[in-house]
């Protein structure tokens, strides 16, 4: 089996089960491939035996977790996404993220979003009203193409290895200004990585551009993102740097409240 990251190796003494350990292993394995895996590729990725594969596969399409496809191959259902979603919704991010998100709505007078991942969207579930005349809008449940936003780039910049190859075939072109070509999303999020945060450019709204960071766990995924979005015509000299560096601030903070829960 692959070696286990230091950050998730187990205390010193702690024996750990072996099916099941090696049941999550099959899973995250799924779960990261976007056309499923069959017997032999998991067998020879985690170094098990083909038997050890089959017989684990088969009690996590029992559970639900995982099915079985036309052509002999197993992925992921959104089971292991609905579990996911209810961690998620246990950590309280609103709460979480109140005072930043105050912040930034503060500092930037532009509408403010807190945002989580479910598929390939970002789905806003908290915000704060532009206090500007001229101001962009999306509702408390609204959602965005997850590559279009600053949020759902915040997140990709982070999480980008389990949604690259998916989102090959989904590179819509919504203004033209959205990102249609893995090259130029590859080197869009190299750019966010380096950055701590990811610009819109109006990618999904014409004229309405936007800012997002990552809050991310303690393990490093990243769950969620702040972000701020403006109409373009309110961007002023220095903006881009000035709302870039306060909106990474901000979920800045929020990582570190969830690292001392």
């Amino acid at each position: 089996m692959p070696d286990t990251p230091p950050d998730q190796q187990p205390p010193a003494g702690l024996k750990l089960d072996s099916t099941l350990s090696k049941g999550l292993v099959i899973l995250e394995a799924l779960a990261a491939a976007p056309g499923g895996l069959g017997v032999t590729e998991l067998s020879r990725d985690l170094s098990l035996t083909k038997s050890t594969v089959f017989r684990l596969l088969q009690t996590l399409c029992a559970m639900g977790f995982a099915r079985s496809t036309q052509d002999r191959r197993y992925e992921a259902t959104l089971k292991t996404w609905q579990v996911g979603r209810r961690v998620v919704d246990n950590l309280n991010l609103r709460d979480l993220a109140a005072d930043a998100m105050q912040m930034l709505s503060r500092e930037s007078l532009e509408t403010v979003y807190l945002g989580v991942p479910e598929g390939f969207s970002v789905i806003y579930i908290d915000k704060i009203d532009s206090q500007q005349p001229i101001r962009s809008w999306n509702p408390v449940g609204g959602a965005a193409p997850i590559q279009c936003v600053g949020t759902g780039k915040a997140i990709l910049s982070v999480n980008y290895s389990q949604y690259r190859n998916a989102l090959a075939s989904r590179l819509t072109a919504y203004t033209d200004r959205s990102i249609t070509s893995l090259a130029k999303l590859d080197a869009d999020l190299q750019l966010a990585q380096k950055n701590g945060f990811a610009f819109d450019r109006g990618e999904f709204r014409e004229g309405v551009i936007g800012f997002g960071a990552p809050i991310c766990l303690p393990q490093g995924q990243a769950v969620a993102a702040l972000g701020i979005s403006m109409p373009e015509v309110n961007l002023r000299d220095g903006d881009l740097a000035r709302l870039g560096k306060i909106v990474r601030q901000a979920a800045d903070t929020v990582c570190a409240r969830l690292a001392s829960r």
